[in-house]
């Protein structure tokens, strides 16, 4: 017996998956959402840390970086909560017409703003009140995010795009697996994709920009970095960048694979049966 789910049996799954995540209740959506936010942001951390300092080979540090992330997802699937930009997948049961569009956004909704709570909260945990990012990984976390904020529109929906195409393709090759190393597997290759080539999510980045923010209050942290980019991090391009990259985000994860992966595996089965 095969140990994951084939295309079409894994693209009909995500229509039952779609329908038990919009029956949540409110507060639970909420809840978990807190819960995502915050683990993503342990991955994000996590990541600025080993971006930290000299490397000569740039494809080396980028791969690290790219592999230690992936621990954000795994947390997400593996113990449960709900992560917006996995959740874009919901559109299969949207066009199952199993939920109704009051059903997608009453979960999407409650979903993000969780996500966005749980971020934040761990940016200030980690980068205001632990002094973990009053020094070289503080300089790194404001150059992470001084980055993000100084891209084009353009560049932001694009990046956000390709982002969550790759972090989407995870969250089914996780739920294709039968056990839990395959789901391991399954999650690190296209997050480590994401992030090595330089993607943008928006729920990692409801981390990376306040930590940058947060870090900015630190001397030792601001002081190796340059007044252009100092002035290029603030809560507008915070706020410019979560805008654009979400919108690259729903493209990317649920027309682009949700939507796709319906018309290919699921509309059409159906229609031959």
């Amino acid at each position: 017996m095969a140990d994951f789910l084939a295309p079409v049996d894994l693209s009909k799954l995500l229509v039952s998956v779609g329908q038990k995540k919009a029956a949540l209740t409110i507060g639970k959506m909420l809840a978990l959402g807190i819960l995502a936010g915050v683990f993503i942001g342990f991955a994000a951390h996590l990541a600025t840390t080993i971006a930290t300092g000299p490397c000569e080979w740039i494809g080396l540090k980028k791969f690290l970086t790219g592999a230690v992330f992936s621990v954000g997802l795994m947390l997400v699937i593996i113990p449960g909560s709900e992560l917006w930009t996995g959740n874009n997948l919901m559109t299969v049961a949207l066009m199952e017409k199993k939920i109704s569009v009051g059903a997608l956004l009453r979960n999407w909704i409650p979903v993000y703003v969780g996500n966005l709570i749980g971020s934040i909260f761990l940016a200030w945990m980690i980068a205001k009140m632990s002094g973990l990012t009053n020094g070289v990984v503080g300089t790194t976390a404001i150059s992470i995010a001084s980055g993000k904020c100084m891209l084009t529109p353009t560049q932001m929906i694009f990046r956000g795009i390709g982002c969550n195409w790759l972090v989407c393709l995870a969250v089914m090759m996780a739920l294709a697996a039968q056990d839990i190393s395959g789901k391991v597997w399954g999650i690190f290759f296209p997050i480590m994709a994401f992030v090595s080539s330089g993607f943008e999510h928006c729920v990692a980045n409801m981390y990376f920009i306040p930590a940058g923010l947060f870090s900015k209050g630190f001397a030792a942290a601001a002081e190796k970095v340059t007044p252009d980019q100092l002035d290029a991090l603030n809560v507008g391009g915070f706020l410019k960048n979560l805008s654009f990259v979400t919108l690259g985000n729903l493209i990317g994860g649920a027309i682009f694979t949700g939507i796709v992966y319906w018309w290919i595996f699921v509309r059409s089965t159906e229609a031959k049966n």
